[in-house]
């Protein structure tokens, strides 16, 4: 289609372009910071509904990743160019990689949700902030992608920080230190994942990640709570609804809005607002469940932040 031409006054001088009419896209640019802050609200409530489930962890985790997959395999169906071509040794290499993501980020909620029903949903939710420093460690030992030395210096503060929150937890009574390290767990086997995405993101579409990848993942967990849980269904219509708001709103919708705002939002702010997401589980939790948060989840959780905002820095510069 032909562009408007700017229009001229009878005189002839030049006036102003004519603005076209906003596109889908502009809408998206417009509210992209919006869409970025609904995208984290939704998914900062993963550990709440968590808590909330009849049902346990594991299971609850699987219900997430499996309830969406018919919407995914949906739009795989009707769009045959989000799939993964496998005509070359390069595209089943990109299925393999596909896979082995599922298998990451079902090791990423099995230790998530038994963090989040083991200690504090603070600590749960700050303690898994870890992944960038393992995604950095990670590029570097197995990509040779080296860090500066202020990445070194954040990652010190990082863990320092960490310590003091999981000190906390065990001279607490009613915390328990295995639900911090299980969430230190769940936040390398999230580097994992973010790590195996990135090698074959520019050739694979976000739904079919989503779809193959969220089968393996809800395969594994189904089948671990067969074996190490007791109620797998939950026995009440709103249990039922839980999950199915959980599915929407954490694994659909968050992962959505905040896929659509990367594109227009920069870097620094993103990184930044998620520093900040913790705040929102650990508030809701202490109005719901009645979790108070002391002076040592205060402190270490800020040490914690700043060294994540330390190594950021550094590894953009390097």
């Amino acid at each position: 289609m032909t562009p408007k031409l700017a229009e001229t006054d009878p005189e002839g001088l030049t006036l102003a372009p004519i603005a076209p009419a906003p596109t889908g896209r502009g809408v998206i640019a417009r509210h992209a910071f919006t869409f970025l802050l609904l995208g984290l609200l939704f998914t900062a409530f993963s550990p709440i509904f968590v808590r909330l489930s009849e049902i346990g962890p594991v299971a609850t985790a699987a219900y997430r990743l499996a309830l969406p997959l018919p919407l995914f395999f949906a739009v795989l169906w009707l769009r045959p160019q989000d799939r993964i071509a496998t005509t070359s040794a390069d595209s089943r290499h990109d299925v393999w990689l596909v896979l082995l993501s599922g298998v990451f980020f079902a090791g990423d909620l099995l230790f998530w949700n038994s963090s989040v029903m083991l200690t504090t949903v603070a600590n749960a939710s700050l303690l898994a902030n870890i992944t960038p420093v393992y995604v950095v460690l990670g590029s570097w030992l197995l990509f040779k992608d080296r860090p500066g030395p202020l990445f070194l210096v954040g990652m010190v503060v990082a863990l320092g920080g960490s310590a003091v929150m999981m000190m906390e937890s065990q001279g607490v009574a009613g915390r328990s230190i295995a639900g911090d390290v299980s969430a230190m767990v769940a936040s390398a086997f999230y580097a994992g994942y973010v790590l195996t995405l990135s090698r074959v993101r520019k050739r694979v579409s976000i739904v079919a990640t989503m779809g193959i990848g969220g089968a393996v993942a809800a395969a594994i967990l189904a089948l671990i709570a067969v074996f190490a849980e007791d109620q797998l269904l939950p026995h009440t219509l709103n249990g039922w609804m839980l999950m199915a708001a959980m599915a929407l709103f954490a694994q659909v919708m968050g992962q959505l809005f905040i896929a659509l705002s990367l594109a227009y939002v920069p870097p620094g702010l993103v990184a930044t607002m998620f520093l900040g997401q913790p705040a929102i589980p650990a508030l809701t939790a202490w109005a719901l469940f009645n979790e108070s948060i002391t002076i040592y989840q205060v402190v270490g959780g800020v040490a914690l932040l700043a060294g994540l905002e330390i190594s950021r820095r550094g590894a953009v510069k390097a």
